[in-house]
């Protein structure tokens, strides 16, 4: 754990293993490390999940929810998708809902022909909660993706706190059988050559020191990092390197769709600002960045989730106010977080300061986070310091 100024500014690479002693879990009841694997757990499994399941021929991934969630819910359905294939089973696994043709470049979906019936047989629903009440009608068994649910697993010695690991555990114990992943549970996205890629290339903004800056958020008062200080981040970048930053500002669905603008300040720092750009384009712009920041949202986790196809991308900083930092985030090495105090209380207790009620009252939130000390987190993840 690195300490930056002020000192309860806290940088967590995504490389650190986190003892089950220094944050409080949830002991998973075996060590995953002396079973083999596809043998049965020293704990019944949900019976009734397992003979439903059985019985399936197609499971449906229905998310309708916020990105981020979703995203990070996929490692259950990749412990589905294994528990299956240890079974043996013929079943079809397919995404629907607006994240469907993102979600699936997992590669935890089975390929559908075109003139397939979907829902004939007997259907299994994983999803969250609008998922489930929109697709789970006549369902066998529906399998709801709740973040406030799984609590931080402890085994072998070491926590599992981010979300993904949550998951995945959480269905491989209720399973009762020892699926195959490891740490990190997290499946990747694979990015293609869009067309804003291409585009991107042309002009030349993907090219040389390009740094990619997340400040959509659902929660701008507390949460919002502003696109004026990501860019004297750039700035301090552009000084210490003698080179010139180009920077994409990527913010939200302004209400007005896709808005697409560009700026050059004093210190040659080009800014490309966009606002409204889908998912998956971003998903496929991230992996050809140097380095990404962003807030605590959906973007930066995709942004840590899309890799090339050769499984290359940029190291991702997460900036964490309020929630824990190891809960929120990916669990892949190269996801890291910028935490303040506060963040670092959740992480240590397995909190939310919204669901358990703690006043945010004497946090400052992201005006903890100088420019000139994430400039050096930057710089030290530019130059593979960290």
């Amino acid at each position: 754990m690195t300490t930056l100024a002020p000192v309860d500014i806290l940088f967590r690479p995504g490389t650190k293993m986190v003892s089950a002693q220094a944050v409080h879990t949830t002991p998973l009841g075996y060590d995953r490390a002396s079973i083999p694997l596809g043998a049965s757990l020293p704990m019944p499994a949900a019976t009734e999940l397992v003979d439903r399941l059985n019985t399936c021929d197609e499971i449906e991934v229905s998310f309708h929810g916020k990105l981020g969630d979703t995203l990070l819910a996929l490692a259950t359905v990749r412990a589905l998708s294994d528990w299956l294939a240890l079974r043996t089973l013929s079943t079809t696994i397919r995404a629907t809902g607006p994240y469907a043709h993102l979600i699936s470049r997992s590669g935890l979906f089975t390929h559908t022909p075109p003139d397939a019936r979907p829902g004939i047989g007997r259907r299994a629903v994983i999803g969250d909660r609008e998922g489930i009440e929109a697709s789970g009608a006549g369902a066998e068994v529906s399998l709801v993706c709740d973040p406030a649910a799984p609590p931080c697993w402890s085994s072998d010695d070491r926590a599992h706190p981010d979300l993904p690991a949550r998951y995945y555990l959480a269905l491989e114990r209720r399973l009762g059988i020892r699926l195959p992943a490891t740490t990190p549970f997290a499946p990747l996205l694979v990015s293609q050559r869009s067309r804003l890629v291409e585009e991107l290339h042309t002009t030349g903004w993907l090219e040389g020191m390009t740094i990619a800056a997340i400040t959509a958020t659902s929660w701008p008062e507390l949460k919002d990092y502003t696109p004026r200080r990501y860019i004297q981040i750039a700035s301090h970048i552009a000084d210490a390197y003698q080179t010139q930053v180009r920077l994409l500002v990527i913010g939200g669905d302004p209400g007005t769709g896709t808005h697409i603008s560009t700026q050059t300040t004093r210190s040659g720092v080009e800014i490309l600002y966009l606002d409204g750009i889908p998912a998956i384009d971003l998903a496929d712009v991230f992996p050809h960045c140097r380095l990404v920041i962003g807030n605590d949202t959906g973007l930066t986790h995709l942004a840590a989730l899309s890799r090339t196809p050769n499984g290359s991308g940029p190291p991702v900083v997460g900036l964490y106010a309020r929630h824990s930092h190891s809960k929120w985030r990916t669990g892949l090495p190269h996801h890291h977080a910028v935490a303040a105090a506060l963040s670092e209380r959740m992480h240590q207790g397995d909190l939310c300061p919204v669901r358990d009620a703690i006043t945010p009252d004497t946090d400052i939130h992201m005006d903890a986070f100088t420019p000139a000390a994430l400039a050096q987190v930057c710089l030290d993840l530019l130059n593979g310091v960290r």
